[in-house]
């Protein structure tokens, strides 16, 4: 297989793979009032339909990347997306709500292994030069999976039940696997040989769960004793991560990386600030201004399709400009989108939903490919899944924070109860609250992400 040929190869199968994880987030937002539904369960549950999936995601993200890296990369991708696939069939057969969050924290696994690999396969493969514009093409295909995600999988829920999205994705799962097969002969292993370090995995696993679901739970009083635990933990896994000879996660590339440290930084607090937007907007389109699942989705694949058609470009200029600084124009503009949704009101027009994302899509666009660009191009091979851990693991610690604050509001404003007329003004009020802490976030991230920029110059 010539260098051209496997270069087209591995953006096939990266492509295909980063597909299918967005599409199925997005199409269950939609799902949500479905499911509960049928199950009987309030928001707080609901949320945990997606809650779940990005805890334990966020959790095996770097050991997931660090196993990579020693036992080869296409290996634990091609491991990944097998666990993905099986878990939609028992999502397909889902008999209760306990099941469904089981096999969404199953799902997790599987999804921290697929992005643990997936931008450290494609880095190994493509030179600063073209790395860019290859990520940029990955990001598209996230973004068609999400833009796409809301209109089939509101056709799918309303004319074949809520488990139609899932089984849907199956056979397409079987296809990625085929082409992993067929596509992708190399193997990527530059650690090869080094020990893995269980220790450090488990006070990391302990550590970062205890912060995510802590912070889940504010503001009662076990919600802070469990954070807090989680904090006092973090300390303990660095201090062991700087003693061990193979760590699961390089300390210096913290200590010493300006732009991965910054970088990381700006790419957490952007996905903090925006991710539970889906969220709440599936929430308002279908309970306060009264739209189906297929109408709402049309609304909300305005965000991500906007961002399929900006991500490409975006990717390949930051292969020839500063991308700190694009990101940080990026994050700029998403900060004007969400500024504008602290005025949402029962009465706003959708025409200004639709307006408000597809700026917000632009923003995301000039900060998601350039900030990953400049993440990936600035470890060393060896440190490829580390980096690449860490961006799933910032994005992901990212979405189930912002999450986490999306439940913690609706805890606030409405309790236990369910959504109806009677409190849609209380819904409307933590969705509102949400918008303001979001704004606020997203504006320091400017700041972290023009912090790193002096050692971006070219």
């Amino acid at each position: 297989m010539t260098d051209k040929e496997l270069k087209r190869s591995v953006l096939t199968v990266t492509a295909f793979a980063s597909f299918l994880t967005p599409f199925m987030g997005s199409s269950v937002n939609l799902a949500l009032p479905s499911i509960g539904n049928e199950f009987g369960v309030n928001a707080i549950t609901l949320n945990w339909i997606v809650s779940s999936y990005m805890l334990s995601t966020s959790i095996l993200l770097l050991p997931a990347g660090r196993v990579g890296d020693i036992l080869g990369r296409k290996k634990i991708f091609t491991a990944g997306l097998v666990i993905f696939t099986l878990t939609m069939i028992l999502l397909t057969f889902t008999p209760n709500i306990k099941w469904l969050i089981g096999a969404r924290v199953l799902q997790g696994l599987g999804s921290a292994m697929l992005f643990a690999t997936n931008l450290a396969i494609l880095t190994s493969v493509f030179p600063p030069g073209e790395r860019g514009r290859a990520m940029g093409i990955n990001v598209t295909a996230v973004y068609i999976g999400l833009s796409s995600g809301p209109f089939l999988g509101g056709l799918l829920t309303r004319y074949l039940g809520w488990r139609s999205i899932f089984a849907f994705l199956v056979p397409m799962g079987i296809v990625s696997l085929i082409l992993i097969r067929t596509k992708m002969k190399d193997e990527w292993a530059e650690a090869k040989g080094e020990s893995f370090d269980w220790q450090g995995t488990v006070i990391y696993g302990l550590s970062l769960a205890a912060i995510m679901y802590g912070f889940s739970k504010l503001p009662s009083v076990a919600g802070w004793v469990i954070t807090a635990a989680g904090i006092i933990l973090m300390p303990l896994f660095v201090m062991r991560e700087k003693r061990t000879k193979h760590p699961l996660f390089d300390i210096t590339l913290i200590s010493k990386n300006r732009v991965f440290a910054f970088s990381n930084l700006a790419a957490f607090i952007h996905y903090a600030a925006t991710s539970a937007i889906g969220f709440f907007l599936s929430l308002y389109l279908q309970y306060i201004k009264d739209l189906g699942p297929r109408d709402a989705g049309f609304v909300l694949m305005c965000w991500p399709l906007t961002m399929a058609l900006i991500s490409p470009a975006a990717g390949k200029l930051s292969d020839k400009q500063n991308p700190g600084v694009l990101a940080s124009i990026g994050m700029g503009i998403t900060s004007a989108g969400l500024i504008m949704l602290c005025f949402l009101t029962a009465g706003t027009s959708l025409v200004f939903v639709v307006a408000v994302l597809v700026i917000m899509g632009i923003g995301f666009s000039l900060f998601s490919s350039p900030n990953t660009n400049a993440i990936m191009s600035s470890v060393e091979k060896k440190q490829l899944g580390n980096a690449s851990g860490m961006i799933g693991t910032m994005r992901n610690a990212g979405q189930t924070f912002s999450m986490a604050i999306a439940l913690m509001l609706l805890a606030l404003f409405m309790g236990q109860a369910k959504i109806d007329p009677s409190n849609y003004p209380q819904l409307l009020g933590a969705m509102k609250s949400g918008f303001v802490i979001f704004s606020v976030l997203c504006i320091a991230g400017i700041f972290a992400s023009l912090a790193r920029n002096s050692s971006l110059r070219k």
